[in-house]
């Protein structure tokens, strides 16, 4: 599958300095350390509707990961899941009498440009699960010879205990676990499993709905969730990776039962060395989601004609890992920001623009201190404006600088 353009990024003078991160399995903001090639894996949108803000927020997060670490010389090898075959999927497609697969490609599609308008750089493998069939399949039926799955009733499912690290993601309780378990797609009450947290596997052919068969012992049906993630990045990036990164809502389950398969199927731990999250957006009070339908979608504050660069600047206005509530005022005082630096970068001058390139990279790579960095630039445009400063070329190197590091074009 075919990932976005990519937009043109600006090389700094001079090298970035070493990201620090959040690590939701620690609890600490510790270094990363990748080799000349860093290797993040993100788990993607299941494409039954558009790009929500909630979206937007989280892969403009990691693509300030992906920023640091280019403008720090490593090369990224990112990897980006499509989750193109699932029952949220179905269920859309069914309720609007259309074919789930126009409705995954229409959404993806959307769901590209949308990617394109932030400037999100893209990932080295844009990768479905439909196209990752054959992989899938070997993971469960490897899983399955590890003596790590078992059937109920012709699904077959993982045993969360085959994994002796199990819930070191989240360091939950089982009460949260089996909780959270039933809200976020899981089946702890069905009767046959060996324990209410093991999660699907394969899903044997139901039907009216799509199913593959893939040359193995597994009857034909379709993948679990977890599963996916797993296979897809195993199969890409290897164990050990350094970032693998979602929303918080992905700690558990899909983190935590993903992770385990990997060990499992591998017997490497870690199976990465930071698994980093973004909070959630709200609106009204409550998380943005599909399920609640209070969402505002990206494609929309394009169609109104709202300037994606403001949408961004809006977004990086909120640490990533906190939870907050988007609101209209957030996009105006974003607009407000992005006039006054586009003002501030046509001016003849300004102060020296190396201060801003180095308090930049100072802010970001602190666990992605967006505000910070924004604050930066906030002061520089200031006295850019009021005609401070006779650096000649400090308008170029900031709009260089803003566009390298946080992704908004001036």
């Amino acid at each position: 599958m075919q990932p976005w353009s990519a937009p043109d990024v600006p090389v700094l003078p001079g090298t970035g300095l070493p990201l620090r991160l959040h690590d939701t399995a620690t609890g600490e903001v510790r270094a990363t350390d990748p080799g000349p090639t860093a290797r993040m894996y993100v788990c993607g949108i299941t494409p039954y509707d558009a790009t929500h803000l909630g979206h937007a927020a989280t892969y403009v997060a990691f693509d300030l990961v992906q920023r640091v670490w280019r403008d720090g010389g490593h090369d990224v090898h990112y990897v980006q899941n499509l989750t193109d075959i699932d029952e949220p999927l179905l269920e859309r497609a069914e309720r609007d009498g259309e074919d789930w697969r126009d409705l995954a490609q229409r959404e993806t599609n959307l769901f590209r440009e949308d990617m394109t308008s932030l400037r999100v750089i893209p990932p080295r493998e844009y990768v479905g699960a439909v196209e990752s069939m054959p992989q899938i399949a070997d993971a469960v039926e490897s899983l399955r010879a590890a003596g790590a799955a078992y059937d109920v009733d012709g699904d077959v499912y993982f045993a969360v205990n085959s994994d002796p690290r199990f819930g070191s993601v989240g360091h939950l309780d089982d009460d949260t676990m089996l909780a959270l378990s039933a809200e976020r797609g899981g089946d702890p009450q069905r009767a046959g499993k060996k324990h209410p947290l093991d999660c699907l596997l394969w899903q044997a052919a139901r039907p009216g709905e799509p199913s593959w068969e893939e040359g193995t012992t597994l009857p034909p049906g379709r993948p679990g969730w977890h599963v996916e993630c797993a296979a897809i990045a195993l199969e890409l990036l290897g164990s050990g990776i350094d970032v693998q990164g979602g929303g918080s809502d992905l700690v558990f389950p899909h983190h935590e039962m993903s992770v385990s398969e990997a060990h499992v199927l591998t017997g490497d731990w870690p199976f990465a060395r930071h698994y980093v999250h973004a909070g959630m957006v709200g609106l009204d009070g409550e998380k943005m989601s599909k399920s609640k339908g209070n969402l505002v979608f990206v494609s929309s504050l394009r169609r109104e004609g709202r300037d994606p660069m403001a949408v961004r600047l809006a977004l990086l206005a909120h640490h990533y890992r906190g939870n907050w509530a988007w609101t209209e005022a957030d996009l105006l005082r974003a607009e407000d920001r992005l006039g006054r630096w586009r003002e501030a970068v046509a001016a003849p001058a300004g102060p020296p623009g190396d201060v801003v390139v180095e308090g930049l990279r100072r802010a970001l790579a602190d666990d992605l201190d967006a505000p910070g960095a924004l604050d930066v630039v906030d002061r520089w445009a200031a006295d850019a404006t009021t005609g401070q400063g006779e650096d000649l070329g400090a308008p170029a190197s900031v709009s260089a600088a803003v566009d390298a590091l946080l992704g908004v074009r001036l």
